[in-house]
């Protein structure tokens, strides 16, 4: 079948005027979206220096010169992101609070996280591979997750990712990774 020509003119014009109009938009909020710049607040009443790191798992990429602590749950896709994009960005230091608050497989997975013998080694491992961790082979002091849990409520943290900045910036949820690298030049090494 062939379009008559009046026909196809018609419709290239219209796909023009559309996608014109239609780019206007996705252009201004492609400017806008490049910065992160006024979209957070700081945590009340709590400065990052008081964190517990105790109840952390600690994993420091490159020299650790930049810090930040991030709430995540083991079964978490955005939290592993998150951390592969911290990977990525290198020169930074993360204290990984773990908030499993999606369901019985996640807490689980927490505390065979929190147990293992080399905790940092076997996150970085489940996040990279998803290789799943090992049951602790003795007792296991898990009470950091009880912690962990009361620390997120104080906090308002109600989903995972939630990140914090060693300028006490908080984020809650998955972000950019060129945010991430703005809000951790922003807030300095510590």
């Amino acid at each position: 079948m062939k379009i008559p020509l009046a026909l196809r003119r018609t419709l290239l014009l219209a796909a023009c005027a559309f996608g014109a109009f239609g780019a206007l938009p996705a252009a201004i909020a492609q400017r806008r979206s490049d910065t992160v710049e006024g979209r957070f607040g700081k945590l009340d009443g709590l400065r990052f220096d008081q964190l517990p790191f105790q109840d952390a798992i600690k994993v420091v990429h490159g020299d650790g010169k930049r810090q930040i602590a991030v709430f995540s749950d083991p079964n978490c896709g955005h939290c592993k992101r998150v951390d592969q994009d911290l990977k990525t960005l290198g020169n930074v230091t993360v204290h990984v609070f773990l908030y499993p608050v999606l369901g019985e497989d996640s807490s689980a997975k927490a505390r065979k996280l929190w147990c293992a013998r080399d905790s940092a080694r076997q996150w970085e491992a489940w996040i990279a591979s998803g290789t799943e961790p090992a049951a602790p082979a003795g007792p296991c002091d898990a009470s950091a997750l009880q912690r962990n849990a009361a620390l997120g409520r104080k906090l308002g943290i109600r989903g995972t990712p939630a990140l914090v900045f060693s300028d006490s910036t908080f984020v809650p949820g998955a972000i950019p990774v060129r945010w991430i690298e703005q809000l951790l030049a922003a807030a300095g090494p510590r």
